[in-house]
């Protein structure tokens, strides 16, 4: 017997169908054991204060300067990331000299950067653009390293046997093999870079949906708080989406494979 995962529209039904239960108790919950809207407030207030923020068009000014952001934070931190980790990868001299800079930024909690780079760069977007660079940096730097480094050492030996330059080597073996890892890296780079640029607007900003967070905190407002929540689960989902839609056009060849999980009886039972 074969197991499948459940695919196209039953799948989504099913998908659907669940998030309305967990909304129903969740809503049930609240008003059986009367909890206070500033502790957690029910999915119908949620929904409504959401409903009104986006008739007023708060959301729409803050979702585009975070987007902003995040997008030339990403952009900043990955091809930084991708440059650093082509160069270690590649040359042993460069990893002697950088390791202990790479094992101490890694050590380093990123998140506790960004009041230092709110003060250095001030309330504006270059602060949160920085902050979003800074998270989003290493993901790819260590998936590049392990990808260029994963190239099968026969075949890199075979093409130097056939007077292939490291150039060459680099774009026909190396670099395709590291694909799948740099995409990989990518994904988490860019939910990062949204991370970031929230984390750095919470220190301070003039706009945004981290500043929109704050200012609902001081007013109390849970409410609009899970509604923007909500609104960043939605982007984090586009994000990734745009990066997985990518991958798919970019790694043509390399696309997701079924797992068979049916029983096979051995015949000599």
């Amino acid at each position: 017997m074969s197991h499948r995962i459940t695919k196209g529209g039953t799948g989504l039904s099913l998908r659907l169908l669940l998030i309305a239960v967990v909304l129903a108790v969740w809503e049930a919950g609240v008003r059986y054991f009367d909890v206070a809207q500033y502790i957690l407030p029910p999915p119908s207030s949620i929904f409504a204060g959401l409903w009104r923020g986006l008739q007023s068009g708060i959301y729409l000014e803050h979702i585009g300067v975070t987007l902003s952001e995040t997008f030339m934070g990403f952009a900043l931190g990955t091809a930084l990331a991708f440059l650093l980790g082509t160069a270690v990868a590649l040359s042993r001299r460069v990893e002697f000299f950088l390791y202990p800079f790479i094992v101490m930024f890694q050590a380093m909690p990123k998140v506790a950067l960004a009041p230092l780079v709110v003060v250095w760069f001030g309330l504006g977007l270059t602060s949160k653009v920085i902050n979003a660079a800074l998270v989003a940096f290493f993901p790819l730097m260590v998936n590049t390293i392990v990808g260029l480094r994963s190239a099968d050492e026969d075949r890199v030996n075979l093409l130097r046997s056939l007077a292939a330059s490291r150039w060459q080597i680099f774009w026909m073996l190396q670099l395709p093999n590291a694909l799948p890892f740099i995409f990989a890296g990518l994904e988490i780079a860019m939910i990062f870079a949204l991370i970031g640029a929230i984390v750095a607007e919470f220190v301070g900003a003039e706009k945004g949906l981290g500043m929109l967070i704050q200012s609902m905190n001081f007013n109390m407002d849970v409410a609009g708080q899970f509604g923007v929540l909500l609104i960043l689960s939605l982007i984090g989902l586009f994000l990734n989406g745009m990066i997985t839609g990518l991958r798919r056009r970019v790694l043509f060849w390399d696309g997701p494979q079924e797992t068979d999980t049916s029983i096979k009886k051995d015949p000599a039972t």
